[in-house]
């Protein structure tokens, strides 16, 4: 897979698992999270097979939920592709937003990059 560094997204590969570094400290307008999720659908459509992908939210300290919205529409594309994702590195204040809407339960969510990796390599 082409290394892609935009100003949104940073990706990389490990092994079969395709990692997306959300590079923005706040993901809040409508325009940063339809850049985003074009972004990422183009890597879940350029994907030759199952796609295994870990978004790492390490550099992410607010979002909207319109940012939420989004990535349950990601994971449905996932899904129909039968591929796997996993979330990661979600700052306290972002996972509470996560608990409140329930997507804590949706979604798998990782305290690392390594475990999130493990989790949809498995």
């Amino acid at each position: 897979m082409m290394e892609n560094n935009t100003s949104r997204i940073r990706t990389s590969q490990e092994g079969n698992v395709t990692i997306v570094e959300l590079t923005d400290s706040k993901i809040l307008d409508e325009a940063s999270i339809a850049k985003i999720g074009e972004e990422l659908d183009e890597i879940v459509k350029q994907a030759d097979e199952k796609i295994r992908l870990v978004l790492d939210f390490i550099n992410v300290q607010h979002m909207s939920s319109s940012m939420l919205s989004m990535l349950i529409t990601l994971q449905k594309h996932i899904a129909e592709r039968k591929g796997v994702m996993a979330l990661c590195n979600i700052h306290p204040q972002i996972f509470q937003a996560f608990k409140i809407t329930r997507l804590n339960e949706v979604f798998t969510i990782c305290s690392d990059r390594a475990e999130a990796i493990k989790k949809v390599s498995e």
